[in-house]
């Protein structure tokens, strides 16, 4: 047998393999036939096929380019090139094959659906609009369009339009992937909890199964304060998959709203040992031990933390905005206020116009010692938010610390104007007031003992005799 029909077998013995989805066979037997031959851009094609497939999607892009090089007309391949690397989460890349794949077929329009996707991960929502509206001059039909269109309107918050968008994709296209279960989700922001939830149970009547969809259904029903059933299905989902993290982190937030702290911290250990790499789930472990108390939580808490910390010092770019702002809040509960105060420094140079995050910048360095730069980010945090009661209070205490009473009953008035109710600062104002009454009163015994000196002086005084 020649290299030649060797090759061609071992194609066959690939086509059969990937239709009983064993895709390293597949793999293993086309890049054996490619090395007799690696000029066939069919064989190229269908090894991405298969890395496609098998989730290994940059690989699948390459193999995809490859076909597409050898073969400049085969559209599919720069087309599946660039769909599979919007999959690999590569969108930058993606763009120029989808470009090529539309500007050479303008009745390629998924080339299109996939350049929606792209241009919307890339917050790009003009040029992802613009892509909607010309591949609806193609084909207005097209169901997977107004779905990938609904996913740039619902990161822009325009839940509304969302929602229109994906009743379109599910009238058009009944059969799209969780098209009933996205809708519900696009219904949940705008506040129809029932309907969401009516859409979620349709879902899983087409796919009890169907994890995704369980798990959304959960976080729904836990909002709604339908407990036992959210609990119902998060047991589901473990039920199919034993492993499964969301899942497990799922059930520990309801247990800590059902009070039952010690199951809660064991749900959340069991998500950090299958995904080390969750940092809200380790912080959010930390929290519940340093809550509970324990000196044997207290020491696990600790390392918890040193790890987010170190994880923080190695990767300063790796935790966004919500992770900083979760870590300081620990490191503040954890009685680590100048920890805290850094990391809370790196949360505000980054969301600078976020007065919460002024706040806690100002808290931690108060509790640190540094007033004085705890009353400038105080202050910024009430330029940023005029009518912040919090920063208020944390200017008033400052000041009342300072011994500058005059300055810490301002803001006391300042936020009562704002909520005369809030109960920290009718606390504060009670203080002040007796603070000012203990003042009054060292002020009126000490003119009272001197006024009874001046008398005693007075009836004590010897009395001079009179000359004659």
């Amino acid at each position: 047998m020649n290299d030649w029909s060797e090759a061609e077998q071992r194609v066959e013995r690939a086509h059969e393999f990937f239709e009983l989805g064993r895709w390293d066979d597949a793999e293993s037997e086309l890049r054996t036939a490619l090395s007799f031959n690696p000029y066939q851009p069919e064989w190229h094609f269908n090894l991405g096929l298969t890395l496609d497939a098998a989730g290994r999607f940059i690989e699948a892009a390459g193999a995809f380019d490859e076909a597409f090089e050898l073969d400049p007309e085969n559209l599919q391949a720069v087309f599946l090139a660039g769909a599979s690397l919007v999959r690999a989460g590569k969108d930058e890349q993606a763009l120029p094959r989808l470009d090529i794949a539309w500007e050479r077929d303008n009745t390629l329009v998924d080339a299109l659906v996939y350049r929606i996707e792209a241009l919307a991960n890339l917050d790009r929502h003009e040029e992802a609009e613009e892509a909607f509206y010309l591949a609806q001059q193609a084909d207005a039909e097209h169901g997977d369009l107004y779905a990938a269109m609904a996913e740039s309107l619902m990161s822009r918050g325009l839940y509304d339009k969302a929602v229109w968008c994906l009743r379109e994709a599910a009238r058009l296209n009944p059969d799209l992937p969780r098209v009933e279960a996205r809708l519900a989700a696009a219904y949940v922001q705008t506040g129809r909890h029932e309907r969401a939830r009516q859409l979620y149970v349709r879902e899983l009547r087409r796919d009890p199964g169907d994890i995704d969809t369980l798990l959304d259904l959960g976080d729904l029903l836990l909002e709604m304060n339908r407990i036992a059933e959210a609990r119902e299905k998060y047991n589901r989902v473990l039920e199919l998959e034993p492993d499964n993290a969301d899942a497990h982190a799922a059930l520990g937030e309801l247990l800590v709203r059902a009070g039952a702290l010690g199951d809660a911290i064991v749900e959340f250990g069991l998500v950090v040992r299958l995904d080390p790499t969750d940092g809200h789930s380790a912080r959010r472990l930390a929290s519940l031990l340093l809550e509970r108390g324990d000196d044997d939580d207290l020491a696990r808490a600790r390392r918890l933390i040193e790890v987010e910390m170190r994880r923080l010092r190695q990767n300063p770019d790796g935790m966004d905005a919500d992770s900083l702002d979760e870590l300081g809040c620990l490191l503040l509960d954890a009685s680590r206020p100048a920890e805290a105060a850094r990391v809370f420094a790196v949360y505000a140079e980054r969301a600078d116009s976020d007065p919460m995050g002024w706040h806690h910048l100002a808290v931690a360095q108060f509790e640190s010692g540094k007033i004085d730069e705890g009353l400038a980010s105080a202050r910024r945090a009430l330029r940023l938010d005029p009518r912040s009661v919090r920063a208020m209070h944390n200017l008033a205490v400052a000041h009342i610390r300072q011994g500058q009473i005059a300055r810490a009953r301002y803001w006391i008035r300042q936020a009562m104007t704002v909520n005369r109710d809030d109960p920290a600062i009718r606390r504060l104002r009670a203080v002040l007031v007796w603070y000012a009454t203990r003042r009054g009163l060292g002020i009126a015994s000490r003119v009272g003992v001197a006024i009874a000196k001046f008398f005693w002086g007075v009836v004590t005084r010897p009395t001079r005799r009179v000359a004659r």
